[in-house]
């Protein structure tokens, strides 16, 4: 029974040192809407990561200067930054954090990628928190490989125009 209390210890020792050699990644939601922003909150810290929130793309802006993040999750419709408008100053400004852009709907013209900064996947609302997850963890796999700038079309997509806009960012 000692050798198993020992190797219990062993064990705990060793998750408290990889807790504290590899802390937990780090993502900013950037969400207007409260309700939305809490759950998505929720679902990330469970799920074992450090989030922060903004409810605007001012205060996310400033809040990405000011600190290290692995990824941002930033809508896209918000009133007073967009969530382009923001992945458009942060690569001005040479911020390579990773980023997945929620969009209530797919825009229905046709795609102009000379418009669009770099983004790693979109998330269609509504989602599910499968989906969220699964799109994070995606996202944060392959930045970790060093491939920053790949792209991720969203799971919940089936239309053609859709179609049409991943096809033009995955190029």
């Amino acid at each position: 029974m000692a050798a198993n209390k020992i190797s219990r210890t062993g064990g705990s020792a060793k998750a408290a040192l990889q807790c504290q050699t590899h802390p937990p990644q780090r993502i900013l939601v950037v969400e207007d809407e409260p309700d939305i922003r809490l759950l998505d909150t929720e679902v990330l810290s469970e799920s074992g990561f450090q989030v922060d929130t903004a409810e605007n793309g001012l205060l996310a802006l400033h809040t990405l200067k000011t600190g290290r993040y692995d990824l941002l999750i930033v809508e896209e419709e918000m009133s007073t930054v967009t969530g382009m408008e923001l992945v458009k100053a942060m690569r001005s400004q040479a911020m390579m954090v990773p980023v997945i852009l929620v969009m209530g709907t797919m825009p229905t013209t046709e795609p102009n990628v000379n418009q669009w900064p770099q983004i790693q996947a979109i998330l269609l609302k509504p989602y599910t928190v499968a989906e969220l997850s699964m799109t994070v963890k995606e996202v944060l796999r392959v930045a970790g490989n060093g491939a920053n700038f790949w792209f991720a079309p969203p799971s919940n997509w089936q239309s053609p125009v859709c179609s049409r806009w991943v096809s033009a960012l995955m190029m």
